[in-house]
């Protein structure tokens, strides 16, 4: 095996810190995107729309900023596998490993909180359903200008 050179290692050094900082960031973002889950699911047993819609909102820039740095992990990981591969380099494999298993980890609880979440929606819209089903229109039989069915025309003649 050829012996590296001082920039080659270099490199792989700078390559291992950026993809390690790279999965610290996505490991924040699903944490954070944890935590508005969980107020979610708050918001959705108090029912309180105005905090359900800012944490839903909130949700979609957490998942954008999630994609945007997956865009960046993916290449940055075929990379980080090419450099490390050839040269045996395993001083930051136990790191990113824990970082990755930490990650993993992350998704599934984002996954399970994310399930949840949409069956206590599902329920909750199930239950409004009902309501609006059981109130009657106090309009419905009576005469009222607002119950009466009155032909309306069906051409408008304007003249100039």
């Amino acid at each position: 095996m050829a012996e590296l050179t001082q920039q080659e290692i270099d490199e792989r050094v700078l390559i291992l810190k950026r993809y390690k900082n790279l999965l610290e960031q996505q490991r924040n973002k699903f944490r954070e995107y944890l935590k508005v889950l969980e107020h979610q699911q708050n918001s959705i047993n108090n029912a309180n729309t105005d905090e359900l819609f800012a944490h839903t909102e909130l949700e979609e820039k957490i998942m954008e900023n999630i994609v945007s740095l997956q865009k960046v992990i993916v290449p940055m990981n075929e990379l980080y596998k090419q450099t490390n591969r050839s040269a045996g380099f395993i001083e930051g494999d136990v790191a990113i490993s824990s970082l990755q298993k930490d990650l993993n980890s992350l998704q599934e609880k984002v996954l399970l909180q994310n399930t949840k979440n949409r069956e206590l929606l599902r329920s909750h819209l199930g239950q409004i359903r009902r309501q609006l089903n059981t109130f009657r229109n106090p309009y419905a039989y009576s005469h009222s200008v607002y119950a009466q069915k009155e032909s309306v025309a069906s051409l408008i003649e304007i003249q100039a």
